[in-house]
């Protein structure tokens, strides 16, 4: 039996949960100062704009005494001023209070150590046999589909995108543009795939890796689990058939943050990050269904593991992006989603355990709403 991917030494996994909270640490203070000039620019704008609402045409200063007039415009800057400060002073704190959120999740994302359940995911794939058949069995359609969006991609976006990078990156617009349009071929890949081709097989090997886990009790839920020693062979008719298909509000939000990557290396970081964290909501999206839990009850566990959900989002879409092996990290991320599920139902794991101590009575609250 193939022992599980472990780190080597709980001392290692303490410094690697320490560099990962500093780099995170590190970002977020970089995204802040960033948002902070942003905002105080939109102010400055905003004041000009306010200001020039506010001024008279020489007509109106023609027919009114120079002595009133002056007082009306020192009335005027006052309103101005004061509509100004009031404009950045609740901005600022909006932005303390977000960014002040954003570490505490990025703390509990890296406390929590489910960013290793993708990387877990890629030895467990490895180790079991047994799972690769939904993936050779797509690997034709997937390759077609792939060829195909690269070369439309690279046909006719590629030369109206480095026009507009050319302007922010200079020459290195010329290797940018190739990286943004592989980033959208990719997204464009997953999407499609996710939806039409790789739906049924990525569903069948998240309820094989349970299988394979002994969590047979959970599929049985949601599907037909047959006699015998293969997992995959093990799976029978489906009862439930929900899972994380790309829905049209994650395209629409994909392409909101698009923009983003014309922002060079801080821009590409928010990207992955804010498209991860959506991401991570929904990798368990069978594992709710077999649970038989409604939208309010997924909707609470999400809220009081967000940090969790958001790194292994992140660390999944990372992995995801690289070109041709898209398809083998979709299997790989799904594994490693079963395999966080199965540690959940068994209490296993170090997130229950050190820093979710209340996990399941979290669930079992849930289930009384």
């Amino acid at each position: 039996m193939t022992t599980p991917f472990r780190l080597s030494s709980p001392s290692a996994k303490k410094l690697l949960a320490s560099q990962l909270l500093k780099l995170s640490n590190s970002i977020l203070n970089q995204l802040h100062a960033i948002d902070y000039k942003l905002i105080q620019h939109s102010i400055c704008v905003s004041s000009l704009q306010l200001h020039s609402s506010f001024c008279h045409s020489p007509q109106d200063e023609a027919s009114t005494g120079g002595g009133s007039m002056a007082e009306s415009r020192q009335r005027e800057e006052k309103l101005r001023n004061r509509v100004v400060d009031s404009i950045s002073r609740r901005a600022e704190h909006a932005l303390k209070e977000d960014y002040g959120k954003a570490r505490v999740m990025a703390s509990d994302a890296v406390q929590s150590q489910a960013y290793l359940y993708p990387i877990k995911g890629i030895f467990y794939f490895l180790a079991h046999r047994s799972l690769w058949q939904p993936l050779i069995d797509r690997i034709i359609p997937y390759g077609t589909l792939t060829i195909s969006v690269i070369a439309a991609m690279f046909t006719f976006t590629y030369l109206p995108q480095l026009a507009v990078l050319l302007l922010f990156n200079g020459p290195l617009a010329v290797y940018s543009t190739v990286l943004l349009t592989l980033n959208e071929s990719s997204i464009l890949i997953h999407m499609i795939s996710r939806t039409w081709i790789l739906q049924e097989a990525l569903m069948d090997t998240f309820d094989g890796t349970l299988v394979s886990r002994n969590a047979t009790a959970v599929v049985q839920q949601g599907r037909e689990v047959k006699p015998g020693s293969d997992p995959m062979k093990k799976l029978g008719k489906v009862f439930k058939k929900r899972f994380d298909k790309m829905s049209l509000t994650a395209i629409i939000r994909y392409f909101m943050y698009l923009p983003l990557n014309f922002i060079p290396v801080v821009g590409t970081i928010a990207f992955i990050f804010l498209h991860g964290k959506h991401r991570g909501k929904v990798v368990h999206s069978r594992y709710f269904t077999l649970k038989n839990w409604s939208e309010s009850q997924r909707t609470q566990w999400l809220n009081n593991h967000t940090g969790a959900y958001a790194s292994f989002g992140v660390v999944a879409t990372l992995l995801e992006m690289i070109p041709v092996m898209s398809i083998f990290f979709s299997y790989t991320n799904t594994v490693g989603a079963a395999l966080w599920a199965a540690d959940i139902e068994s209490q296993n794991n170090a997130m229950v355990k050190e820093t979710a101590p209340n996990l399941r009575q979290a669930a079992e609250n849930a289930k009384e709403l």
